[in-house]
């Protein structure tokens, strides 16, 4: 019974589907005038990094997210029949979104299964949008189960986000628009959770320019298409909470694992601290509000993972924007920890009229602003007129928190920061996933 309700006729994984670059060509002239043709425009930060990165701003979708192609290509394909029952995902929130929107807009019912792990702005926006929104499951697998079954029971359309065949034909016209906007594109760089992204451009990018490289980029967190590569085979991974949810995807596709072999030149893994890194420095750049699965292209530059990419044309798909305000203070915060741009120390001062006041002249002295500045008292050991003052503040970079660090231990005997040692070795912690290329040159220096 659990087979028959998870068997979906358009990701048969004994009949995989090819996506074809007609198709995508096709859906490219049948969406057109109905999502935005986004920006691919030179980033201000191409300098500092080494290579001339453009950035397709998919975030500037009317939903704030690259899969509104997708849905709307599917959507205009469907019958009459599937008209009238309408259609029905399960989604963590961008496909859901994109659906509600375009699906409302042409009058087509939908129903959205939403895992209980999603995030509460993704959640409000389907409802705004007028969807009906079903809450079930720990993760997006066990909300795809319920889902399924009810697009069974009441002969509603399932539509894989990252999967259906019409989908995979829509993302593909970024594909077309980056090769029309930057026709001496050397790289395209584009996140991957299910892999309906990367598939559909990669397969119209090789078409229309077949030396351009073509690379997958996932967390540590959220490399289900790195270990089924890996492996040769689709596996369920575990995934707990990830700053890129928009690439939790336990299982990737059938038809984008069997679609991608060749056309994607090699995957690589970012750890998630670049990642936060990465939409603090396209806020502070380049003006761009951009969720954590969009932001994990410009993540792996920064981790320096492309040096064979250094003085070369590099489009990075900034693939949505819709971040909620809780993660985005959280990435930022943690963003600016690792720069050494926030800092965490105790300090023991003398706990009488003066004492902390000193402490506050001399880091006002150096210019440091001081973002918290907690006393505990009851819990010093020793003299009971000492106070320990525990500081976050925030600085200009890792010179000025050596600064802090030289001036507190000249003043003060008893002290402690946290461990905030520059990170000197900028691949740590980062690897690349198995290379997909069937003439390996990619990565050569």
């Amino acid at each position: 019974m659990h087979d028959d309700i998870d068997l979906d006729e358009n990701c048969d994984p004994n009949n995989p589907r090819k996506i074809r670059y007609d198709d995508i060509l096709a859906a490219s002239r049948r969406i057109m005038g109905s999502v935005i043709r986004t920006p691919c425009t030179k980033a201000h930060m191409s300098e500092k990094l080494g290579m001339e990165i453009y950035l397709k701003q998919e975030f500037l979708q009317y939903t704030g997210c690259f899969k509104e192609r997708g849905v709307r290509n599917t959507l205009m394909l469907l019958t009459e029949e599937q008209k009238k029952y309408g259609v029905i995902a399960a989604s963590s929130g961008n496909h859901a979104i994109a659906m509600s929107y375009h699906a409302t807009q042409l009058g087509v019912p939908f129903v959205v299964v939403i895992p209980a792990n999603a995030a509460v702005n993704k959640i409000n926006k389907c409802e705004k949008l007028g969807a009906k929104v079903i809450m079930h499951g720990a993760n997006i697998f066990e909300a795809r189960l319920h889902a399924m079954g009810i697009s069974k029971e009441k002969k509603m359309l399932y539509v894989n986000g990252y999967d259906h065949p019409n989908v995979i034909e829509g993302q593909g016209s970024i594909g077309i628009e980056i090769i029309e906007q930057l026709p001496s594109v050397d790289a395209i760089l584009v996140p991957v959770g299910g892999g309906s992204l990367i598939t559909g451009i990669a397969i119209a990018a090789k078409h229309l320019k077949p030396d351009t490289e073509i690379y997958g980029i996932t967390t540590d967190k959220t490399c289900s298409m790195v270990e089924a590569l890996r492996k040769n085979e689709r596996i369920k991974l575990e995934i707990d909470t990830t700053i890129a949810d928009g690439l939790a995807v336990n299982m990737v596709g059938v038809n984008t694992f069997y679609n991608l072999k060749g056309v994607v030149d090699k995957m690589i893994v970012v750890k998630e601290d670049w990642v936060a890194r990465a939409i603090l420095h396209l806020i502070e750049d380049e003006r761009y509000l951009v969720e954590g699965a969009g932001a994990v292209p410009v993540a792996a530059i920064m981790a320096g993972l492309f040096p064979n990419l250094k003085g070369k044309k590099v489009v990075c798909v900034l693939s949505g924007g819709n971040i909620g305000t809780t993660v985005l203070s959280r990435a930022l915060e943690r963003g600016m920890a690792a720069e050494g741009r926030l800092v965490k120390f105790k300090v023991t001062v003398n706990d009488r009229p003066g004492g902390m006041a000193d402490l506050c002249a001399l880091l006002a002295g150096i210019g440091v602003t001081v973002r918290d500045c907690i006393p505990e008292r009851a819990w010093v050991k020793g003299d009971v007129f000492s106070v320990e003052i525990r500081v976050i503040c925030e600085t200009r970079g890792w010179d000025h928190t050596k600064e802090i660090m030289e001036q507190i231990k000249k003043h003060f005997k008893e002290y402690f920061f946290q461990d905030m040692s520059e990170r000197t070795d900028k691949n740590a912690g980062t690897r690349r996933g198995p290379c997909l290329a069937p003439n390996p040159v990619c990565m050569q220096k």
